[in-house]
């Protein structure tokens, strides 16, 4: 069952060592990034699970690395070779940000596999036993079904908590990414309604087709939330929410129990 989640988003400059002399533009981001994270932590699990776009659908072991090379900077996370995309290297360094490090694998007995930081063609099920941390990359262009199915299946049996990672729309302004497109401000303002209310009907509704022409880097991670959270009782919480380079950032909470 899922117990808890955050949702964060994913740019490169939200690490100091690459924003530079812009790095206080981000600090808002970071600690409300920190503040989301660590009410998650705090929360009971026995498996905290990093979500975010990927090239394929695969798992990763806790420890698995990742780099910020391609971006700039030679900034690395996990241990061995850097195999993780940006988005799981994103929220690895935001848990090696938090005061204790983050959760770590050491429960699940000797690492092999996945464990020991090699992805797997599985998609999530090969998860170390006991409290511990996966990284879990989805197929940025998986299907909706194939989404919901991959959260339900990441929390079936074990009281879980996710961190998802992702961007909103990419289109905002004429300074975007994507450049702007006249659909992506009502519709990154419906994802964030959606994360901000846990209203997982919404995120599950949104059609990949729509979100790919929208630069929605998020779609596919939070359609796994939506599938993880089905039937879940979650108190919600936007913590943050901001567009400072075109590109729609949000950071919400999910947290075990509804509002009274």
């Amino acid at each position: 069952m899922l117990v808890a989640a955050a949702v964060c988003p994913h740019p490169p400059l939200i690490v100091p060592e690459l924003a530079g002399a812009a790095a206080s533009e981000l600090d808002g981001l970071r600690a409300a990034c920190a503040a989301a994270i660590g009410a998650v932590l705090a929360v009971d699990h026995d498996l905290l699970v990093v979500v975010g776009s990927d090239e394929r659908t695969r798992a990763y072991g806790g420890q698995a690395a990742g780099t910020l090379g391609p971006w700039g900077v030679d900034v690395r996370v996990g241990e061995g070779e850097p195999v993780l995309p940006l988005s799981l290297t994103i929220g690895r360094w935001l848990l090696a940000m938090q005061p204790t490090g983050g959760p770590t694998n050491e429960a699940a007995g000797e690492p092999t596999g996945e464990a020991a930081g090699e992805p797997t063609g599985g998609r999530g099920g090969t998860a170390a036993a006991g409290r511990g941390l996966m990284l879990q990359g989805v197929a940025s262009d998986a299907s909706v079904a194939e989404c919901l199915a991959l959260g339900a299946e990441l929390v079936e049996g074990r009281r879980t908590a996710l961190l998802v990672m992702g961007d909103g729309s990419a289109c905002l302004t004429e300074k975007s990414p994507g450049y702007l497109h006249p659909a992506a401000v009502p519709y990154n303002e419906e994802i964030v309604r959606a994360v901000a209310e846990a209203d997982t009907g919404a995120l599950a509704a949104m059609d990949p087709a729509e979100a790919a022409a929208l630069w929605v880097a998020g779609r596919a991670a939070l359609q796994v939330l939506a599938g993880a959270a089905e039937g879940a009782a979650l108190r919600p919480a936007l913590l943050d929410e901001s567009s400072p380079y075109g590109v729609g950032y949000f950071v919400a909470t999910w947290l075990e129990g509804r509002a009274p």
